[in-house]
């Protein structure tokens, strides 16, 4: 048979591009060479954070919006709840990225904000220790999102739907052809499709060998941190963080889901790697600088990991997005390289995907995701 699409890679992009098609009643088969949600790539790690005053860009917060209205609805679809809200602290001095940042998108979309400094900022915020030029840039309108979960319940409701899932299989190449494309996967069988859309994250450059985009994917470290009285860290008390260090370091972090341990990670400071040559275990270097930052700018919190993961990016060269067709093979449709900010985008960014492959067009903007920038 043909299908209307076939979605290669099921993490959050992929599983949210086959969820929103097979909402819109297409004939979709999705692909992963693993049995997601896995660890092997993206879209793993108990908690992520998504938040509306966006710091990287403005321009970002349409697909925000969209993005909590399509997570509220596939809570209501499956009847369980995958996003906590906690609200979110930006940290920093005046002039750092992330206060400016979020500050800008506050004012520019007219979102409810606080900014405060000193005593104010020390008696809201008591778990950091703050120095003494930081400002705190606070909005409610942020949370955690649970991602094994998130991954399950899109794939779980797009197969309800009608979709296909293939698991445990790696696709060996996409061929474009004149009505569409041919997918090559192991032990040699093919899907033809109208449309092929690409959701590899760290694969993406083994599958599309001549994607026009120089990507790096990072090897990165997240942590738990046990805390010493789990109430004073609980999502009421302790919204998500992301702080700015000297140097541009940003260091993030979430509060306790499972009543004993805070999550830490540093925010792009990981080595070039291959995803099939990764060293998957977590060593004392990976750990010193979480546990620096746990010991010197939080109150209550070990020093000392009680469990720890690595995850990967895979980074464009501005960090922005990849959605767009191939140039010269229109019918693949490329979704992915989310440069370590993605995971709360998966829905809206996999309804674009959707739109881009049965009505050709998408109504969102996605002129700064496109392949012609490079």
């Amino acid at each position: 048979m043909t299908w209307d699409a076939v979605v290669v890679g099921l993490g959050a992009m992929g599983s949210a591009t086959l969820w929103r098609l097979a909402e819109r009643g297409a004939r979709v088969a999705g692909i992963d060479r693993f049995v997601p949600p896995h660890d092997r790539g993206s879209s793993h790690g108990k908690s992520r954070i998504i938040r509306s005053a966006y710091f990287e860009d403005p321009a970002y917060l349409p697909l925000v919006r969209r993005a909590f209205t399509l997570w509220r609805e596939l809570e209501a679809g499956i009847g369980e709840s995958l996003l906590t809200m906690t609200g979110a602290a930006m940290i920093g001095g005046d002039d750092s990225e992330v206060v400016r940042g979020a500050v800008r998108t506050a004012q520019e979309h007219a979102l409810p904000y606080e900014l405060l400094r000193g005593d104010d900022a020390a008696v809201r915020f008591p778990q950091h220790r703050l120095d003494p030029g930081d400002v705190v840039a606070f909005e409610t309108g942020a949370g955690v999102l649970a991602p094994e979960r998130c991954v399950r319940a899109m794939i779980g409701r797009a197969v309800e739907l009608g979709a296909t899932v293939q698991t445990g299989c790696a696709v060996r190449a996409i061929e474009p052809r004149d009505d569409g494309a041919r997918v090559h996967i192991d032990g040699g069988a093919v899907l033809d499709a109208r449309h092929v859309i690409v959701c590899a994250g760290p694969w993406l450059p083994a599958v599309l060998p001549d994607l026009p985009v120089p990507l790096r994917v990072e090897r990165q470290v997240a942590a738990w941190f046990a805390v010493r009285d789990v109430e004073e860290f609980a999502p009421e008390r302790f919204p998500v963080f992301i702080r700015e260090l000297p140097g541009r370091r940003f260091v993030y972090g979430c509060p306790s889901l499972d009543a004993a341990t805070i999550k830490l990670a540093v925010h792009h400071d990981g080595a070039t790697v291959d995803p099939d040559a990764l060293r998957r275990e977590v060593g004392d270097d990976d750990l010193e600088p979480l546990r620096a930052f746990a010991a010197e700018r939080l109150r209550g919190v070990e020093p000392r990991a009680v469990r720890a993961i690595t995850c990967l990016y895979t980074n464009t060269p501005d960090e922005h997005f990849v959605v767009d067709r191939l140039p010269r093979a229109p019918a693949v449709i490329v979704v992915s390289a989310c440069s370590g900010h993605g995971f709360k985008f998966a829905p809206p960014i996999g309804e674009i995907a959707a739109e881009l492959a049965l009505d050709g067009a998408t109504s969102h903007d996605i002129s700064r995701f496109s392949l012609g920038r490079f």
